[in-house]
């Protein structure tokens, strides 16, 4: 079993407790969070979507330091789960893998591209090793679609359309676009990591959008342009819908032979129609992208072998891309893609 300390234990902490909770592999031993009531179980904070932060975990079976590098210290903790607030990602992953500590840091990788490489340049050298946590690439029916997608299951891909779209999510962290990004990098960062996992790095990319009340995107349309043989990709992301729209996640991929969907609020998720006129519900495996995550990462811990799925250059290649689609809002023109690490 790898001995684990989460810290922070916002939606994202208490989301992760409860995927390590059906793990027999893992085993949290420290908490980190300057909130005491937090860090005791006396509150939690809730999920955005159905399956998130339900709650459970005990508290008093744990350690719990109000001060992150107190736990990065903790010479039992193995394993460093970072959870916090988007730009203190980078100082505190590079802290841990200093101490000699596996890490996995919560998405986005970090605030800005620059920062991200700092830490890809930190972990080359590093003891540990080091994930972002991408959660669509392990969310059943997403990494279904990146297996037909190049497997040519159904043929070539013809196009693709993801959206992702909610509320605002309220609270003074998403209301501070300095610090969180706005929707652009706190959300649709899911479906601009995604598109570069299922297609490659695209060209270039041309975006619409506008802000919101962070001060930062709420509201992104992209295209994803791969040139004249690619197939034609899209995706939405939104924090703009109004007071009580919920949460929708969903895709639309058109294959030679078929046409994928799926919608997250639908009892069977992922829909095949095939070229006979059928639609068939495609099974998939229990869980969320969260439980498959970390499990994929202490398995790479227990193995002593770097992730592939997904790694913390793709990670920062997708903060390059949020990036551009910010420049491309910006300036009305599609913008090239320099994916060089600085």
């Amino acid at each position: 079993m790898t001995k684990i300390g989460v810290i922070g234990l916002g939606m994202m902490g208490a989301t992760h407790l409860d995927a390590y909770r059906k793990l027999d592999r893992a085993d949290v031993i420290a908490v980190a969070d300057r909130n005491e009531d937090r860090r005791t179980g006396k509150t939690a904070a809730a999920g955005n979507i159905e399956g998130q932060a339900q709650g459970g975990f005990d508290f008093s079976t744990v350690k719990q330091y109000a001060d992150a590098d107190a736990l990065i210290a903790d010479p039992e903790v193995k394993l460093v789960d970072i959870c916090l607030p988007t730009p203190a990602h980078v100082d505190c992953a590079i802290r841990a893998l200093e101490a000699g500590k596996h890490v996995l840091i919560e998405k986005p990788i970090a605030r800005t591209a620059e920062d991200a490489d700092r830490l890809v340049a930190a972990a080359k050298s590093a003891e540990g090793l080091a994930m972002c946590a991408m959660c669509m690439r392990f969310w059943p029916g997403w990494d279904w679609l990146k297996h037909a997608i190049h497997q040519q299951t159904y043929g070539k891909t013809r196009s693709a359309h993801f959206r992702r779209v909610t509320s605002h999510p309220g609270g003074p962290f998403y209301r501070n676009g300095e610090a969180c990004g706005g929707a652009l990098l706190d959300l649709h960062v899911h479906d601009t990591d995604f598109v570069q996992h299922a297609f490659g790095p695209p060209r270039a990319v041309f975006s619409q959008g506008h802000t919101g009340q962070s001060g930062e995107i709420a509201h992104v349309v992209t295209q994803y342009l791969f040139g004249d043989d690619g197939p034609t990709v899209s995706a939405e992301g939104s924090w703009a819908m109004a007071e009580g729209f919920g949460f929708e996640m969903q895709y639309t991929v058109n294959f030679e032979k078929a046409t994928a969907v799926f919608d997250l609020g639908d009892e069977q998720p992922l829909q095949l129609f095939g070229p006979d006129g059928n639609k068939t519900p495609v099974e998939l495996p229990d869980g969320m992208g969260y439980d498959h995550e970390l499990a994929y990462f202490l398995d790479c811990v227990a193995r002593g072998e770097a992730p592939t799925v997904v790694t913390l250059e793709d990670a920062a290649r997708s903060l390059r891309l949020v990036e551009a689609e910010a420049q491309s809002i910006t300036t009305g023109q599609p913008v090239q893609i320099d994916f060089a690490l600085r």
